[in-house]
């Protein structure tokens, strides 16, 4: 495999950062995943963490190197990320299990598949144009699909973090999957929070990562965004991958997979976590209460991931 990525998230205007992304990949396989904690819920930061970690660990398990079935794979991630979550309030009496939105994608064998839950999303481009993208668990999606609201009314409507489906919520999860989707050199692959495409539309995605490296700008265009989301701006994450060789930069930038031995990894995740004490305050752990709390989530993952 060859192709070029970057990801970046960033806090906003928000006092702490609840998404949570990562990349992993092997010699024939590559796994992208970006979660969003719901902010009105407990520990939508630890929910986003696990929903993370879980994938990655299934996805180092089970690529050998390479996926037998990636969507099954994708829908069963999802699945054991939501049953692992309700575990995980039981276990510390949690009143509130804590919830998180969440898009994965695989790419294996020159093919993409995706699945998300929520309205974090995908968008698949090719030569500045949408050829994939998710459709978003959300009223404002219902009311745009019946006709009730226009396009121009999404962004400012007062429902538009009303979310039906997520990961940890008192029903099972929707989980929508993508068909087998074949990929062509320079083809982008856009996976992002709703901090980044609520003031960022699709077309200005794929006009700012077409037209030039994305190591260049993809740092760029998260700036701007940050500034467009104002004093109320909330997190935003990303993960960008141009698939083929990078043909628009003289810079070494493309990672080849091939040099990859059989069972070895490379991994790119954020490890940052956050305490809510019980009157709502939050702040940043200490790297032993870091290790205390990771040392938790993979305990609960443990008996979630096979």
């Amino acid at each position: 495999m060859r192709f070029t990525i970057f990801q970046d998230s960033r806090k906003g205007q928000r006092k702490i950062n609840q998404d949570r992304l990562a990349y992993t990949y092997s010699r024939d396989t590559l796994l992208l995943v970006v979660a969003d904690g719901m902010g009105g819920h407990a520990g939508g930061e630890i929910a986003a963490q696990i929903a993370v970690r879980l994938f990655i660990e299934r996805f180092q398990q089970e690529a050998k190197p390479t996926l037998t079935n990636p969507l099954k794979f994708l829908q069963d991630s999802m699945q054991r990320a939501h049953q692992a979550l309700g575990s995980y309030a039981n276990q510390f009496s949690m009143l509130e299990t804590p919830r998180t939105t969440c898009v994965a994608c695989v790419v294996q064998s020159n093919y993409a598949y995706w699945a998300h839950v929520g309205d974090s999303r995908l968008y698949l481009f090719r030569q500045g144009g949408l050829i994939g993208q998710t459709k978003d668990h959300s009223k404002v999606q219902y009311l745009l699909d019946q006709g009730i609201i226009g396009a121009h009314e999404v962004i400012d409507h007062p429902d538009r973090n009303k979310i039906f489906s997520c990961l940890g919520g008192l029903v099972d999860p929707v989980i929508d999957l993508s068909r087998r989707t074949p990929l062509r050199n320079a083809d982008l692959i856009v996976l992002c929070t709703d901090g980044l495409w609520s003031v960022y539309p699709q077309e200005e995605i794929a006009r700012a990562l077409t037209g030039a490296p994305i190591l260049k700008a993809g740092p760029t265009m998260m700036r701007e965004a940050e500034v467009r989301g104002g004093p109320e701006g909330d997190n935003l994450s990303i993960i960008v991958v141009r698939w083929g060789p990078e043909t628009l930069t003289d810079d070494p930038t493309t990672t080849i997979t091939e040099a990859l031995s059989l069972g070895e990894f490379q991994t790119e995740i954020d490890r940052t976590l956050t305490l809510t004490d019980r009157k709502g305050a939050q702040r940043d752990l200490t790297d032993d209460e870091i290790e205390r709390a990771i040392a938790e989530i993979q305990a609960t993952i443990k008996r979630y991931r096979r």
